[in-house]
């Protein structure tokens, strides 16, 4: 026991905490709500489009009806039943029971490291991933194996393959096919096929975040992973970027004989607490909203999107690059060779102006993608994303050597 100076023991952290800090993305937040300051930092969606009225009248319609609603309970099985048919929808066919409801994606990703990951376990991630991802594996202090990301393509599997034919068997395979966060690329089919038939050939489950994949803009997306394979994909879906963050609902599609087990998990995680949540949203599904509701954010949100890359093209220096997302809410841009996104950050902050530098996202703790910005484009106007692009300009001129 350590001790401190006064001779009284001190407080004993578990080793991950001594380990943790603040990360970037929780700096971002305090940081992009300072008066003046616009942000491009968090995969904020845009409060104005959130259905209040919609939520609002479902919600009161659950009360009046229901007050034990407000009850500990089991997960609401209507909502259950509507998240397959909507997963449906998207190619992936499964029974309602094999819906297991979540406090959001999150909640999600933390009970399946818990379910999978044994302490000091191997994981396959990219090298630039979801730092969510990085903070629910942290406590069982895993040893990642990283794999690139090809910018055009995604994950590259065919690192995947060497990792796994040289004897690798991590718990389990993390990726976002739809959206990349933060890259913003989408893997196409065949890369699907390949990535499913690995994890079917060596038995290594496939974690599948999908927070993205109901907002694509350039037509549907291409199957989930989990259409692909039904009992090596583990789903994890969610209604944050859709409805809003706050509700906590999000869900996993995996082996029913799984479910018990992810039970037990999460009722030492919150009891089954967020079933208000569930039982208003199931009565929004029902009252038919969704479909005109998601027609909207696709529309919007494409708009917003050609907004900052049109913003891009007129107060970018020629040597950035960038792609057009197909799906999700973020730009990746990569700098020139010569400028750290951290530098650009500093000066970019003392003009009004908020991003995440790329390397914030390095699973292996590298300096990796040190020269690039993850910008987002849901949470902000067309004219306030121009605004937001051209004082980055700015401070890319100034940060320049």
């Amino acid at each position: 026991m350590i001790q401190t100076a006064t001779g009284a023991p001190a407080l004993r952290l578990a080793e991950w905490a001594r380990r943790s800090g603040t990360s970037a993305l929780q700096t971002m937040l305090s940081v992009g709500t300072r008066p003046g300051t616009l942000s491009l930092a968090l995969g904020l969606p845009a409060p104005e489009l959130f259905p209040t009225a919609e939520y609002g009248r479902a919600s009161a319609a659950v009360l009046s009806e229901n007050p034990v609603a407000l009850q500990y309970s089991p997960p609401h099985a209507p909502l259950q039943t509507q998240v397959a048919g909507l997963m449906a929808q998207r190619g992936v066919a499964f029974a309602p029971e094999q819906v297991f409801l979540t406090a959001g994606a999150q909640q999600g990703l933390s009970l399946l490291a818990r379910l999978l990951l044994e302490p000091g376990g191997e994981v396959i991630a990219e090298t630039l991933c979801y730092t969510g991802f990085q903070q629910a594996v942290e406590p069982f202090s895993p040893r990642l194996l990283t794999v690139p990301t090809d910018p055009e393509t995604g994950m590259d599997v065919d690192a995947v393959e060497a990792l796994l034919a040289g004897g690798a068997r991590p718990a389990f395979i993390y990726t976002v096919p739809d959206g990349h966060n933060p890259l913003a690329v989408s893997m196409p089919q065949e890369k699907r096929v390949r990535l499913a038939e690995l994890a079917r050939r060596y038995g290594v489950p496939i974690v599948e975040d999908d927070p993205y994949g109901l907002l694509a803009y350039d037509g549907p997306p291409a199957h989930p992973l989990r259409a692909l394979e039904r009992e090596w994909v583990f789903y994890v879906g969610s209604f944050s970027k859709v409805l809003a963050p706050a509700l906590r609902l999000g869900w996993l599609m995996v082996p029913e004989h799984l479910v018990p087990l992810l039970a037990i998990a999460k009722e030492a995680s919150d009891i089954n607490t967020a079933t208000f949540s569930q039982r208003a949203a199931s009565r929004y599904l029902e009252g038919g909203y969704l479909p005109g509701h998601l027609s909207m954010l696709r529309r919007e949100y494409r708009r917003r999107r050609d907004a900052m890359i049109a913003a891009l093209e007129k107060h970018f220096p020629a040597g950035a690059r960038w792609r057009r997302p197909a799906a999700g809410v973020f730009v990746w841009v990569e700098l020139p060779e010569e400028l750290d996104a951290g530098d650009v950050l500093r000066v970019a902050l003392q003009q009004g102006v908020a991003f995440v530098p790329g390397h914030a996202f390095a699973a292996d703790g590298s300096r990796t993608g040190s020269n690039c910005m993850r910008l987002n484009f849901s949470h902000s106007t067309p004219e306030m994303i121009d605004e937001a692009v051209a004082r980055l300009g700015r401070a890319l001129q100034t940060a320049a050597p």
